[in-house]
């Protein structure tokens, strides 16, 4: 109990861990060294090849973005190794068909981390994009990414769920993509409380009109989804959701989807997807773990866009480097 939070501690503040990390890799293995090849930089330095479509006329957004973020963050580490090219290919590539065919609208990223979505929304098209990012040190770095190229998303820095108030937040332990809102009355360090609004409250504040909703929240999309329910009803956005096997989530999602006569589609290799009765988290594979939900039934022209995509997003080829 007291490792857990004595690590917890550690893992809450970035120069605490930074520092403590420094020290362990003076140290013997024997007594818990670390091996100072695999210790993260303050900070990662690294430039993003961003995909375009052959023949794009005219071109839109930049070809690529040049960052400096956090060194020990789980998004800019594997962006540094591979660029976008192996980071959810599928998901982006329909992410990105969805941005041409969905209606005129804005776009939210909830549960942005960093602003993968968002960039790419950005970068290529012209409508209004709202990342929400509750963990504060990961909110300040999509900030970061924001003003990169002048991208110029907003970033919210609030969870999404199903009530308005605050909330804990649990901070994963190994991987911060996995950070989520949990329901307890016992706090600990591993935990910090964080500002809770839910999708029809932010909406009717916000004055927006969503056209396209993607949601990975570590399971706490039903959640999302049940707050928001006005706004689908209302707006009918195209949606691409999180859903993460054996953890009951499917059940809830077709719970309150059902009633929107949404089409599901799971998110698995090349196109065409087709429409399931059922929505299971096993359907799509492992490093996507998403689904598609359309307002009606997707065009033929939805699956071109989304071959075109993943034949762009593997083009890109990532660059960068490291400073401690």
């Amino acid at each position: 109990m007291v490792n857990d939070q004595i690590r917890a501690l550690v893992h809450r503040y970035p120069m605490v861990r930074f520092a403590t990390r420094q020290i362990r890799v003076r140290l013997p293995r024997r007594l818990g060294g670390l091996d100072p090849a695999r210790v993260p930089p303050w900070n990662r330095d690294l430039t993003v090849a961003l995909p375009r479509l052959d023949g794009e006329a005219p071109a839109t957004g930049p070809d690529s973005i040049a960052l400096r973020l956090p060194g020990d963050l789980t998004v800019p580490r594997r962006l540094a190794a591979s660029g976008f090219t192996r980071h959810e290919p599928d998901s982006l590539a329909c992410f990105l068909a969805m941005l041409d065919h969905a209606p005129p609208g804005a776009v939210l990223d909830v549960g942005s981390g960093v602003g993968v979505y968002s960039i790419l929304a950005s970068a290529r098209t012209e409508r209004p994009v709202f990342a929400f990012e509750p963990t504060p040190e990961i909110a300040s770095a999509a900030r970061v990414v924001s003003r990169s190229a002048d991208l110029g998303f907003t970033v919210v820095e609030l969870a999404l769920s199903n009530h308005n108030g605050t909330a804990h937040l649990r901070r994963a332990q190994h991987n911060d993509m996995c950070n989520t809102i949990v329901h307890t009355s016992r706090a600990d360090l591993a935990h910090i409380p964080v500002a809770v609004v839910t999708l029809c409250r932010w909406n009717e504040e916000a004055s927006v009109r969503p056209s396209v909703l993607k949601v990975d929240t570590a399971g706490t999309e039903p959640d999302v989804v049940a707050g928001g329910l006005e706004v689908l009803r209302r707006h009918r956005p195209w949606m691409l959701v999180k859903v993460r096997p054996d953890r009951g989530l499917e059940e809830r999602l077709m719970a309150l989807l059902d009633p929107l006569e949404y089409t599901w589609y799971p998110v698995s290799g090349p196109p065409p997807y087709s429409a399931r009765a059922e929505i299971a988290g096993r359907a799509s594979p492992a490093w996507e773990r998403m689904w598609m939900f359309t307002p009606s039934p997707a065009p033929d022209a939805l699956w071109t866009s989304v071959n075109a995509w993943r034949s762009a997003l593997a083009a890109c080829s990532p660059g960068a480097r490291g400073r401690p």
